[in-house]
């Protein structure tokens, strides 16, 4: 199967002023569509990566017969398209609240805004690049953080929200200040 890069459901200016059109744009048609062709790349060289789902095939990566090589580079670009389709998903100009989502929240940190502390914190922390996570690990959700392209489906996990802390998800307009672009992207998630 070859990948396409997917349509957004917005505008690149639809979710300004929190993250800014140029950085979109960029963000979507230059970093996603890399991942999207190195991912069809490697999956030409080997037929069983043409076969199955993308998270399927994730979450047994480690045991296939192919090279290290194009492991890692399976690993990283199929984890940048899965990562980023998923955080276009998520995102948008108006709220569309999870309610079963924030019920599990509640259940397993107390509060929303607990939840949204931990979250942050997991996100502005991330040494380098890399993703923050709410997921969902079958009988309990779990906040983590990943590094580079690492999808949770790595794991078998389920991502529920996840944020992209590479600096090119931000530094067009907030520089150096990831807490000030983890803080704003709240507004624009619109699960909770």
């Amino acid at each position: 199967m070859m990948y396409q890069l997917p349509k957004l459901s917005y505008e690149y200016d639809a979710l300004e002023p929190h993250i800014d059109a140029k950085t979109m744009e960029i963000h979507h048609t230059k970093h996603h569509q890399t991942y999207i062709t190195n991912l069809n790349i490697v999956i030409e060289k080997h037929d069983v990566l043409k076969n199955g789902d993308l998270k399927d095939t994730m979450s047994k990566l480690d045991s296939l017969d192919i090279p290290d090589a194009d492991k890692t580079m399976f690993r990283n670009n199929g984890g940048g398209h899965l990562n980023h389709s998923f955080f276009w998903e998520i995102m948008g100009p108006k709220k569309a609240v999870d309610e079963q989502l924030v019920e599990k929240i509640k259940s397993k940190f107390g509060s929303v805004d607990t939840f949204k502390e931990e979250f942050t914190q997991a996100a502005i922390k991330r040494f380098g690049s890399g993703w923050a996570w709410l997921v969902d690990k079958g009988e309990e959700l779990e906040v983590y953080s990943t590094a580079n392209q690492d999808s949770p489906h790595l794991q078998g996990h389920t991502p529920l929200i996840g944020l992209d802390v590479w600096e090119h998800a931000y530094y067009l307009h907030y520089q150096n200040r990831r807490p000030d672009y983890v803080k704003a992207w709240w507004n624009v998630l619109k699960l909770v």
